[in-house]
Order: structure tokens, then sequence, then C-alpha cells
């Protein structure tokens, strides 16, 4: 896997316009945990982007924080919120020193943790760990190393997800096969075979870890 990118290429991606994975609605994997009731307690919505789970969450009446460390994401996400007529929290922060956030009882990574190199994913749970409270759950969804998901952005498997959480502080229960909605761009068009525009479901893993 190539290095974590730098945050500045986040903002700058936020400032040119919608990237790819702003779909201007709640991932469907997400929408299911909330409707399952996989969501409890106080929840972080780590590396939020314009802030579509937060608004969902929120709307569903969960104390709920979005945190991203691009400043841009952050003013979009709580323009729309406040456009969408909801009371959402957001907040600038690094997922991998998320100093004076939580405690938390739920976490929802959408698209977060795949975005790590090892290192910083094995970082991103030591951090989690101290953040979140013993018997509290992280979701992961995250790209999977298979098939258009590779073109749509950096992919991990299943077992980087049980390598990173593990040790003493957390237990992976499930990696369970799911899927990723996104927008095919200008440039990803030609290798969807799709025109911009259009929304794609890509491979992805959907992972429920347990804080021990």
């Amino acid at each position: 896997m190539d290095l974590t990118p730098p945050v500045s290429w986040f903002e700058q991606a936020y400032r040119d316009g919608d990237p790819p994975w702003v779909i201007d609605e709640p991932q469907p994997a997400v929408v299911a945990l909330a409707r399952d009731d996989a969501v409890t307690g106080t929840v972080l919505d780590p590396g939020c982007g314009t802030g579509e789970h937060t608004t969902l969450l929120a709307r569903l009446g969960y104390d709920v924080l979005g945190a991203d460390a691009a400043p841009t994401a952050v003013h979009r996400a709580r323009e729309r919120a406040a456009a969408a007529g909801v009371d959402a929290r957001f907040v600038v922060a690094d997922a991998l020193a998320p100093n004076g956030l939580g405690p938390f009882d739920t976490v929802v990574d959408s698209a977060l943790f795949h975005l790590f190199d090892p290192a910083d994913q094995a970082r991103y749970a030591r951090a989690l760990a101290g953040i979140v409270r013993r018997g509290g759950v992280v979701h992961v969804l995250a790209l999977a190393r298979t098939g258009a998901a590779a073109e749509f952005g950096p992919v991990i498997d299943a077992a980087d997800v049980r390598t990173a959480f593990t040790g003493p502080d957390w237990s992976v229960e499930t990696v369970t096969p799911a899927s990723y909605r996104g927008v095919v761009t200008a440039a990803l068009a030609q290798a969807y075979g799709e025109p911009a525009g259009t929304r794609v479901e890509v491979p992805a893993h959907l992972a429920r870890v347990r804080r021990r």
C-alpha cells in the first residue's frame, strides 16, 4: 500500500468540488447499521467528509460527532446539515490523534480506515482504543481489494482489519462482504465504462470490532 495521503490532498479535493466519495446521501451500509440497531450510545463519525452520516444519525436522534482533518470538509458538512434543517455537530480533528474527543460507544468509519498505510492503520486502532468505551463497537466500511474497487481508491484485504485491531484492546467479531457507493468521475469514466456522474457500487468489507 502507498503511504497515507496527506491532509492537504483531501483539503484540495474538497476545495475543488465533490470528490467521488461524496454522493449526497448516506452509504446504504451505514443506513442499514442504524436500521438494525447496530449504532448505540454516543457516536463518532471519523473522516466525516461532507457529513452525510453525521446528519443522518443526528436526524435519527443519536448523540453523534462528525470529525474530519480537512477544514473545508467540516465547513461544507456544517452548511449541508444546516440546509437540511438538522442540528449536527462537527469538529476539525485528526483521527490518528483524536485528543479531547470522546468517550464514544460506537464509531462509524465509512471509507477512512482504508486510506491509511499499515503503520497508520495500527496507529488508528490504538487511537480509537483511547476514546471508545469498553464494550463499544467500531464499524469499518472499507473498499475491498476486488475488481473495480481498486480503480476507485485505496483498497484493503479483510486480514488488514484483523492485523490493525489486534492485541488486548480489541476483538474483531466479523468481517463480511459489503458494497460501497461512489460517483464515477470524468477520470474514471473510461475505467468503468460509464459516463461521469453515474453512481456505482464497488466491493467493500464491513467489519465489526469490539472494544474489550
